[in-house]
């Protein structure tokens, strides 16, 4: 695996994204159905976070990332800068996503990712209305992909329906990343809670849940902050990223539709 990898995936994993805020302010009830929460009638908000990234137990750089909210579909926006072995890579993403009506999930609409250092591109992919269908041109270059028994996914919309499936209860799915150079089918196993002292937040409980597949990544959502990432681990033969929040922000309600 290329050495930029690690930081790319982490990078783009989820979270509650971009600000310099540092508070507290999106405590949960217990999970609620899905179908309830697209009942729910849902307006505009926002979620900030912020993070940092390690690899190898080493501080490498920060990420932050935004999730803007309208109604049943979001843009969520990337960014992170970390120096690895000297050399500085940066990663910026802006994702669009909605919620069909039809197969009751989340699904990406468009996403434009740009990576400069370590695997440079430009890469925007376009989806069509089932997710099944994407339209890939990085750097000009276009290739066209097809998901018979799943949807593709960005990887921020991918990080939102795994918290989809946690608000109904679900304990193991199956979901499908699109790539740069293909698409990644991934297994996902729901763990036991575990309860963590994290500052400034203090006593959390935490739920893991492990991915398998092109990519081993184990993520943390908090049961007592709205099932919000606070952190994604990635697992590499010789490297092992982290992504940890360090602060987080939100005007959206607890246990709403996003």
């Amino acid at each position: 695996m290329p050495l930029a990898m690690p930081l790319v995936i982490l990078a783009a994993l989820y979270g509650a994204v971009v600000s310099n805020a540092y508070a507290n302010d999106a405590i949960a009830n217990n999970a609620l159905a899905g179908e309830a929460l697209v009942n729910k009638t849902a307006t505009q908000c926002r979620r900030n976070a912020l993070y940092s990234i390690y690899l190898n137990g080493i501080h490498t750089g920060e990420m932050t990332r935004t999730e803007h909210w309208h109604d049943k579909s979001a843009v969520v926006t990337s960014n992170s800068e970390a120096s690895i072995l000297g050399i500085g890579t940066q990663y910026q993403q802006r994702a669009e996503l909605s919620w069909s009506d039809a197969t009751n999930e989340w699904l990406t609409n468009k996403f434009h990712q740009q990576v400069s250092g370590f695997r440079s591109r430009d890469m925007q992919v376009t989806f069509d209305d089932t997710g099944r269908r994407s339209r890939v041109d990085i750097d000009g270059e276009v290739a066209n992909y097809v998901s018979k028994e799943q949807p593709l996914r960005d990887v921020d919309t991918l990080a939102i329906q795994i918290r989809e499936h946690l608000l109904q209860g679900r304990q193991q799915f199956a979901l499908v990343r699109q790539a740069s150079d293909g698409i990644e089918p991934y297994q996902f196993y729901v763990q036991p809670k575990q309860t963590v002292t994290l500052a400034p937040w203090g006593d959390l409980t935490l739920i893991p849940v492990e991915q398998t597949g092109d990519e081993d990544v184990t993520y943390y959502f908090a049961a007592d902050m709205d099932y919000q990432l606070i952190k994604a681990r990635y697992h590499g033969i010789i490297l092992n990223g982290l992504i940890e929040l360090d602060s987080y922000t939100s005007s959206c309600e607890s246990g709403s539709l996003n």
